[in-house]
């Protein structure tokens, strides 16, 4: 018998997100697989944002969930709980689900006397990125468990505070409209200025006598960017159109750290071209990107829209905001003037920078039936649905050899071009009803290589089986959530079945990985 001369077995390729092997019924009635609490709160993690409504669960019901999932696991397994809360913040990209999920973190080890694992003070600090988030970090902990703020919350917020708390972060969000000012901040975390910034001190006593003295409270003539607001604010209110329109406007806008939420009410009048071309330079990229409309009701110069469209269009700037792709469809969708499209686009195809160019034959199956139609969220125009199709789009444009598919309660072929944009193809999608994802998969698989399917996971009940029952086991099988429901439409975790989520691209870093052969870890471990 050879010993040493034998064909090499396969390695056994897993992914993190796992079913349990427990079944239920999902929200259509139809049977689905539960996962484990690991993947549960991961998949809601990455689509949740907070207090939001969705086709099939409640705001409330929602967070519910999402709250008891987090006190478990920064119990029962605090490292991975710590690891995807940082890692939700930021790569994650979302906010208020990290923020929430930090607090509980906080209070279920407290109830639980637990002592090892990462600290509450670690994990607070590690979701706080930018100046107004300890503000509401401590808004929520507040509201919800009272005035006791404890130690771990209090040290975590003081050690954001002195990275983040600087002039600029003041005069953009230390506004009135807070229910937590930086001086109620500062009070209440007993925050100390970070020794390595001398001018920290100053600043936090401003902070404190704009929330409690106003009428006393001076900048630090130190401070180049308060003195310089100061001078702005000091300058007539019939004088300052004329101020900010002429020579140097702009740089003086920008020295003075004025926003363009702020300038609107500095001036006591319109956002005309003007003063909207005052403020432009100052602008990030987002709310440039928010802003189009403006813009273009405004009267802003062609010259000035071209800087603009270079701007929201840089490949280093798409990737340094952060963004979901889905922002740009938002503003592509709410911007009249066509000078908008060409960049517009191209920023989008920058925001899915992780999508593979697959090669093979690839099955590309989009759900648009009505689950998917809910907004995704309450101040949002955007959903899962077109959300889905400009994933489903990019991978069939990105893949060598692709059929992209719309699905519901039946289901068609989408056509399009090689090097198509993105944006044209998703107006040819549909509202197609329900939900019948095993038909669509019947009907569509044709030996491909693989089958990705974008989706809310809620299949139709069926005779058939779990969606991926058509398709050989030799075959891998791609789900995309984008809703974070609790059961799923197949297996997960192995044998060429995986389970991704969330809102974003970075979830196709995955696929190359497992085609190779090499098994997947969680993002913040890979």
């Amino acid at each position: 018998m050879a010993r040493f001369n034998t064909r090499p077995t396969r390695p056994r390729v897993t992914s993190p997100v796992k079913s349990s092997g427990s079944t239920a019924r999902n929200h259509q009635g139809a049977v689905g697989h539960l996962r484990d609490s690991r993947s549960e709160l991961f998949l809601l993690a990455v689509a949740n944002f907070v207090s939001q409504d969705t086709f099939h669960e409640d705001g409330e019901a929602r967070d519910s969930r999402f709250s008891t999932l987090v006190r478990t696991l920064a119990v029962e397994d605090p490292a991975w709980t710590a690891g995807l809360l940082g890692w939700l913040r930021r790569e994650g990209r979302m906010r208020t689900a990290s923020l929430v999920g930090a607090a509980e973190y906080v209070k279920a080890r407290l109830d639980a006397g637990a002592v090892d694992g990462p600290s509450g003070r670690r994990v607070v600090d590690s979701v706080l990125l930018r100046a107004d988030e300890p503000g509401e970090l401590l808004g929520y902990w507040i509201s919800t468990y009272g005035r006791a703020v404890p130690k771990p919350v209090k040290r975590g917020i003081a050690d954001a505070v002195r990275r983040l708390y600087g002039s600029a972060a003041l005069l953009k969000y230390d506004t009135a409209s807070r229910g937590y000012r930086f001086g109620d901040v500062l009070n209440l975390v007993h925050a100390a200025p970070d020794p390595a910034k001398p001018w920290q001190g100053d600043l936090f006593r401003y902070a404190l006598d704009r929330r409690h003295h106003p009428e006393n409270a001076v900048a630090p003539a130190s401070d180049r960017v308060l003195a310089a607001h100061r001078a702005l604010m000091e300058v007539p209110a019939e004088e300052r159109r004329a101020v900010i329109t002429g020579p140097g406007g702009a740089e003086r806008l920008a020295a003075a750290g004025m926003t363009w939420e702020a300038l609107a009410g500095w001036l006591r009048g319109p956002m005309d071209a003007a003063a909207w071309e005052a403020v432009i330079p100052s602008m990030g990229p987002m709310a440039l990107v928010r802003n189009l409309r403006n813009f273009d009701e405004a009267g802003v110069s062609d010259e000035v829209a071209a800087g603009v469209a270079a701007r929201i269009s840089d490949p280093e700037a798409v990737a340094a905001s952060g963004q979901f792709p889905f922002r740009y469809l938002a503003a592509y969708q709410h911007a009249p003037s066509l000078r908008w499209a060409y960049p517009l686009e191209r920023a989008l195809g920058h925001s899915l920078g992780n999508v593979p160019s697959l090669p093979g034959r690839t099955l590309v199956l989009v759900d648009r039936s009505g689950s998917m139609w809910s907004p995704l969220s309450e101040r949002s125009r955007l959903n899962r649905a077109d959300a889905a199709a400009v994933f489903g789009a990019a991978l069939a444009l990105r893949a060598a050899d692709a059929d992209l598919v719309e699905f519901g309660t039946g289901s068609s072929a989408v056509e399009y071009r090689g090097g198509e944009s993105v944006l044209r193809i998703l107006e040819r999608f549909r509202n197609l009803g329900g939900t019948n994802t095993v038909e669509a998969v019947r009907k569509h698989y044709r030996g491909h290589d693989r089958v990705l399917v974008v989706t809310d996971e809620q299949a139709s009940f069926t005779h058939y089986g779990d969606v991926t029952g058509g398709v050989p086991l030799s075959v891998p099988v791609y789900t995309w959530n984008l809703a974070g429901y609790r059961v799923g439409h197949a297996p997960s975790g192995s044998e060429n079945r995986h389970t991704f989520g969330g809102l974003s691209d970075a979830a196709f870093r995955m696929v190359p990985l497992l085609e190779a052969g090499r098994s997947a870890d969680w993002p913040w471990n890979g």
